[in-house]
């Protein structure tokens, strides 16, 4: 039979001596199930092991186990089966599946049935314990979260509260509560909503009432970066790697370790990335670009963002269904700012103060909102959502004279709805009419390309991915129009007139 752990790699795990676990493992190969329990036992955890999946259910159901390391594939009962029975017996059962064949089907059967993470065979004993040390911490969190009961943050005037938190409305009151006991505890956060809705603030939040609040916050936004220099930055790299790489340099996920990594707008991470950070996910082991060894054992809380909803995106192939899972332990999902209309007059309040505070001499007499501009506030679409409102508001504080107060048609307004008819629509060239039609046809085309990629990219204010999302086109595609027609990948054109 063939020994399950493989030689360990220069990554030194760091089991969490002093705060032992009791663990069951239970696999029908014997080598796998005495080497795991001499490492475990070694680090100090309380280990029962079992070869037969009968035995296996009768013990979850008969003793709490912190932890449960289950094959995948035991006969007749399966390690689906024991993972199911723990879970019924434990809401909180940390279970992980073992398997020799491992699959993104399977995996993602593991996951939807509730299993914390799951480790193929063969494994390295240094990523056992990088995996039972995640356990560990995830075991002491939950029990931390259970004994600390703290008041609720949402109160009806907001008073103290941060500024993406201010609210009564109940959709948005029951994800800031979502939030706030989710924060103990280390799990995976994936938080969805329209831009705008404060998804950064929340991510902030959690981290800032987390037991990882001493270390980093790393905000990484994926939509931001070319996917090289995406991998280089969230991965690092080595002295060499590629051409301006002329020493070591440490990615954001090393940065991060003890701390949390904010992965905003996830679904623009391409797929081959994504594969990456699965592995890290798996076994918290970082390698560097250019790197030909292990550098780095990471503890990394993730919280993720988009404004997609992710499930779709799944489907349509922008986001891995097996990182979905992972990332997605506990969604948040933060509601438009249309549908939280009481929270207006609370925010409206809130930004007026402290705009008016940073822009005037201190003391000046500040204005006041009359109850119809509150009104008038409350009719808008915010289709920029918190963000904009917050802009709208610094604009009155700016303008505003404040011996009298803010009337209606003092608010700026930007007709969002007034479409193509708000604009100089496409012009026809005129000498289009003095050729023959096919030449005419692809003049006019390239007329129509150039003048929407001029458009589109103004729109998107530069940003190259958000372009892509408008036009409904990938970036390859994008990228070849625009080369196409001189424009740069900063959506300047520098083709000849």
């Amino acid at each position: 039979m063939t020994d399950p752990f493989l030689s360990d790699s220069s990554a030194t795990a760091v089991p969490d001596k002093g705060t032992g676990l009791r663990i069951l493992v239970a696999d029908d190969d014997r080598t796998l199930r005495e080497g795991c329990a001499s490492v475990l036992q070694m680090d100090g955890h309380s280990v029962v092991t079992t070869g037969r999946g009968e035995e296996a259910l009768e013990l979850v159901r008969r003793r709490k186990f912190d932890l449960i390391l289950a094959d995948l594939y035991m006969a007749p009962i399966s390690g689906i089966e024991v993972l199911k029975a723990a879970i019924e017996t434990y809401k909180d059962a940390i279970v992980v599946m073992m398997t020799g064949n491992p699959s993104v089907a399977s995996s993602i059967e593991a996951l939807r049935a509730g299993a914390w993470d799951y480790l193929p065979k063969p494994f390295s004993a240094s990523h056992l314990q990088v995996l039972v040390g995640r356990a560990a911490h995830a075991v002491h969190a939950n029990k931390d979260s259970r004994e600390q009961i703290k008041p609720s943050l949402v109160t009806q005037n907001g008073a103290g509260m941060p500024m993406a938190l201010l609210g009564v409305s109940p959709s948005f009151t029951k994800a800031v509560e979502l939030a706030q006991k989710v924060a103990a505890t280390d799990a995976s956060v994936m938080i969805s909503g329209e831009s705008g809705t404060g998804k950064e603030m929340i991510a902030q939040f959690i981290h800032q009432h987390s037991r990882r609040t001493a270390r980093k916050l790393v905000p990484l936004n994926c939509a931001a970066l070319p996917d090289n220099l995406l991998e280089s930055e969230m991965f690092g790299y080595r002295k060499g790697a590629f051409t301006g790489a002329d020493r070591d340099k440490a990615g954001l996920l090393e940065v991060a370790n003890g701390g949390t990594l904010f992965l905003d707008e996830l679904t623009e991470m391409t797929m081959p990335l994504q594969a990456k950070l699965l592995r890290v996910l798996q076994d918290g082991v970082v390698r560097r670009l250019g790197s030909e060894t292990q550098d780095a054992v990471v503890d990394v809380r993730f919280i993720s963002a988009t404004n997609r909803d992710p499930q779709e995106a799944v489907q349509q192939g922008l986001l891995r269904e097996d990182l979905f899972y992972r990332l997605r332990v506990v969604p948040i999902k933060l509601p438009p700012l249309r549908k939280r209309l009481e929270d207006i007059p609370l925010l409206a309040e809130f930004f007026l103060k402290r705009s008016w505070e940073r822009h005037r001499a201190s003391g000046a007499p500040a204005p006041v909102l009359t109850a119809d501009t509150i009104a008038f506030l409350q009719s808008r679409p915010w289709r920029g959502n918190v963000r904009e409102l917050q802009n709208v508001i610094e604009h009155l504080a700016v303008i505003a004279d404040g011996s009298r107060a803010i009337e209606p048609n003092d608010v700026p307004v930007y007709d969002e709805d007034a479409g193509p008819t708000a604009e100089a629509e496409v012009g026809l060239p005129l000498s289009i009419m003095n050729e023959a039609f096919h030449p005419a046809k692809d003049n006019l085309i390239a007329h129509f390309e150039k003048e929407y990629l001029t458009r589109l990219t103004t729109r998107a204010g530069g940003n190259m991915s958000k372009a892509a999302r408008l036009a409904g086109i990938d970036r390859t595609t994008l990228y070849r129009l625009m080369e196409k027609h001189g424009f740069r990948r900063d959506g300047l054109s520098g083709a000849a007139e």
